[in-house]
């Protein structure tokens, strides 16, 4: 299968490249810079300048290709607003047009499950409320991409899939490390759990997302079956202490930050290779 990937040369990019290559997939990947791809390329990725903001080049960049999986996403601000938007769901669409004008037979976006809210009163589900108008300006820009996408599918066929991952982590990815020194400023309960996904079940899923019959205009949540606390997560990295340091009052939701996997177990078979953050752990997957 020929596949153009945007944000190759990201967290999940960089790890999901190579996979599909070793697969015999031919690779295409998106870059401004080909420069900054060199990792891939030397691993076979074929190189392709474009721009999202620019969708006059996006037409050589998907010619020919019989897949893309979008992974391109602005979300480390709190700032730029504008840009997020512009990134998210902005150049999405022109990349799905683009798709739809040269023939490409799937669209695999993926999504965010921080686009979920709390009081639901159970794990979160893709039938569940999601808000284009979230003050979350990077939780909007996905649901607003979103349903720009299905739009597409039930107007003009666009055969899309949208994963909506969880808290993306190992193969030396810093995300968890990143993460830790936020931990009091988010000034969450230590009982508020998060939950994970391994990237090997990032390319698991992606990949049944590319090969399965019958799941177009479909929604998935992709995600570990074992959410970690938050003091877990720190007690791991032994800064439990101090990171929360005062006693705490009840979890109010105890569903917040939980996602229902039953729907892609369902319909696409997905059994998590990495079944917890433990599991990573003590493998020496992180």
């Amino acid at each position: 299968m020929k596949i153009l990937v945007t944000g190759a040369t990201g967290k999940v990019g960089s790890r999901l490249v190579p996979r599909l290559i070793a697969k015999g997939h031919e690779v295409r990947i998106l870059v401004r810079d080909a420069a900054k791809a060199e990792t891939l390329t030397t691993l076979g990725a074929i190189p392709v300048t474009g721009d999202l903001f620019d969708p006059v080049s996006l037409v050589p960049a998907v010619e020919g290709t019989d897949a893309i999986v979008h992974l391109a996403a602005f979300f480390r601000t709190l700032t730029d607003n504008e840009g997020i938007i512009k990134t998210n769901h902005n150049g999405t669409v022109a990349l799905a047009k683009a798709a739809l004008a040269a023939g490409v037979k799937r669209f695999v976006f993926t999504s965010t499950g921080n686009v979920y809210v709390s009081g639901y009163g159970h794990p979160a589900r893709e039938t569940d409320f999601v808000d284009s108008n979230d003050p979350r300006a990077y939780s909007a820009s996905k649901v607003a991409a979103e349903q720009e996408l299905l739009a597409l599918h039930r107007t003009d066929g666009l055969d899309l899939r949208i994963l909506r991952l969880s808290f993306v982590y190992g193969d030396k990815d810093p995300h968890i490390e990143e993460i830790l020194p936020l931990l009091k400023k988010w000034n969450r309960h230590p009982g508020w759990r998060m939950q994970m996904l391994h990237h090997l079940d990032v390319a698991q899923g992606i990949n049944l997302m590319l090969n399965l019959e019958g799941l177009d205009g479909q929604i998935f949540n992709l995600a570990d079956d074992a959410p970690v606390s938050l003091y877990e997560l720190a007690d791991s990295f032994g800064l439990a202490a101090d990171t929360f340091p005062k006693a705490e009052g009840p979890l109010l939701d105890p569903f917040e930050g939980i996602m229902d996997i039953s729907k892609i177990r369902k319909f696409a078979g997905y059994r998590p290779l990495v079944p917890s953050y433990y599991v990573a752990r003590d493998l020496d997957l992180l």
